[in-house]
């Protein structure tokens, strides 16, 4: 492959939750009748390219593990169960990422495709990884970065956290969140309610100009979103200018 090719492509959906730490996107190759395997090849090609150390697949089935293997990229694979049965699969998935996190692993998060249930799971992670004080404002957040309402599938996902032990609950430095992680996220959650607060009081005035474009972000924390009615781009590697959410340098 050459040209812009050769560095794969964006996947779908593809959103930062925590800048340069955690993001989520459809399954890559996409999902169901929808996948194909050459897109699937292109968009593992990029993640490869971008720093992703590791695929984190919230599927049923097995499907792309093997091709995660054979572009050597690290895969966990944690299927969501019935709703009874969420505490028990949060209660291992939550540490996990928290501690791969902490040793400087890129995640990326995904199920079919990027719907309430990865929302409702990477919300539950910033409440239970104490980024954010409590379930609404998690799940707002997320609904603001991905540009779409949470429905009632999230929401109970969120709703299970406070079934799963605590981060509080787990001993010793290596259940530490990597701390640059952990400050950039809470600065961006106090710039998200910042925000909200200038919409609330500007909403009869026209919107400022944004000069750094759609998407802007100071590279910390949660990821920003861009203004309603605009359109996020991936700062994808040189040469391109194709994608859907804010990405890495």
């Amino acid at each position: 492959m050459r040209g812009r090719w050769a560095a794969g492509i964006v996947p779908r959906n593809f959103c930062w939750i925590i800048k340069d730490h955690l993001a989520v996107s459809e399954r890559p190759g996409g999902y169901a009748p929808n996948h194909r395997k050459v897109r699937r090849q292109e968009e593992l090609l990029w993640l490869r390219a971008q720093g992703f150390t590791r695929v984190v697949s919230l599927l049923g089935s097995t499907h792309n593990l093997h091709a995660y293997e054979e572009l050597g990229l690290e895969w966990s694979r944690f299927p969501m169960p019935a709703a009874s049965e969420t505490p028990t699969i949060l209660a291992k998935l939550y540490p996990s990422v928290h501690r791969w996190l902490r040793g400087g692993e890129r995640l990326l998060l995904h199920q079919e495709e990027l719907g309430d249930c990865v929302m409702g799971v990477a919300a539950g992670y910033l409440l239970w990884s104490e980024i954010l004080p409590d379930g609404p404002r998690a799940i707002t957040a997320m609904e603001r970065l991905l540009r779409r309402q949470m429905g009632t599938v999230g929401r109970m996902i969120v709703a299970a956290v406070q079934d799963v032990p605590s981060i509080d609950s787990l001993a010793g430095p290596d259940h530490e969140i990597g701390a640059q992680a952990e400050t950039d996220a809470a600065a961006d959650v106090s710039e998200l309610d910042a925000e909200a607060s200038e919409a609330e009081k500007d909403a009869t005035e026209p919107a400022p100009v944004d000069t750094d474009g759609p998407g802007a972000s100071d590279g910390t924390g949660v990821a920003e979103p861009s203004p309603p009615g605009t359109k996020e781009t991936v700062a994808a590697p040189a040469g391109e200018d194709d994608g859907l959410a804010t990405g890495p340098p």
